[in-house]
């Protein structure tokens, strides 16, 4: 009897053992999870998959484009500014601030990276300037944590810019 009871003891610490110390560690090498300013305001938390590619990464990016949902407040509630040219041009922009950031790669310098970043922004300056009313308070949070889910894809942290706000807060206007 006393057998019995020490292979039972010994079988719950070995369960215990593997699923407190050796599934987390398992966990924890396939995601990584990185908690930004914005998300945190919003109680979200973005998940950045180390398994995937850098490029796999920043296209994955596209997931959070609000650029269908603007245009559906166009069609269902006639708000003129988020007509199908005004969406096409913002989600240009991001199309080619991904495509940058991929042709320079992982390794690339962050100074390039940001600059990417800076040329988006200001052509989102521009584009609200020519789409008056375009990107409202609703739209500039939608903008900020898509900036936030590239800037984290692209193995920046938006925290270490413009005070912790990220990087579109260096140079937009809206």
């Amino acid at each position: 009897m006393p057998r019995a009871i020490i292979l039972t003891i010994v079988v719950f610490a070995a369960i215990i053992i593997f699923s407190v110390f050796i599934i987390p560690k398992k966990k924890k090498n396939n995601i990584a999870v990185v908690n930004d300013t914005k998300s945190l305001k919003s109680n979200k938390v973005s998940v950045a998959n180390k398994s995937l590619s850098y490029a796999d990464r920043l296209l994955a990016t596209k997931k959070y484009y609000p650029f269908t949902r603007w245009h559906t407040n166009f069609t269902e509630y006639g708000m003129e500014q988020y007509t199908e040219e005004n969406c096409s041009a913002a989600r240009h922009i991001f199309n080619t601030l991904i495509a940058n950031l991929i042709t320079l790669g992982e390794n690339g310098k962050e100074i390039e990276k940001v600059s990417f970043f800076e040329t988006a922004v200001t052509e989102l300056n521009n584009l609200n300037s020519n789409a008056d009313g375009l990107i409202e308070t609703g739209e500039r949070e939608d903008l900020c944590e898509l900036i936030d889910h590239i800037t984290l894809a692209a193995d920046l942290k938006p925290d270490d810019y413009a005070d912790g706000e990220g990087l579109a807060d260096l140079w937009r206007e809206w």
